[in-house]
């Protein structure tokens, strides 16, 4: 029950991340600068500096994740082998 609930919470808020940056990006150029709804939304040059930050910041924390799991794996190759090796010695 709590994996629906955490999905339900997790579906509005990226619906209503959606919503706020589609009326922030499409609508908010055609009305008036002097409107009070843009009061509710930061500076039009922000709408492309976040997701790039995001994005930059995605390709880092994945990147940094393979890079990660390439060294494990390379580092247990090298460990079998010397085992290998040590134990073709012996015999």
């Amino acid at each position: 029950m709590l994996d629906r609930l955490v999905g339900l919470a997790m579906l509005i808020v990226a619906t209503t991340v959606f919503l706020y940056y589609t009326t922030w990006t499409l609508l908010m150029p055609f009305v008036d600068q002097g409107h009070p709804l843009h009061d509710f939304f930061p500076p039009r040059v922000w709408a492309i500096r976040i997701p790039v930050i995001l994005i930059l910041l995605a390709s880092a924390v994945v990147g940094s994740f393979l890079s990660v799991v390439m060294i494990r794996s390379n580092r247990k190759k090298t460990a079998k082998a010397r085992a290998a090796e040590a134990g073709k010695k012996k015999a």
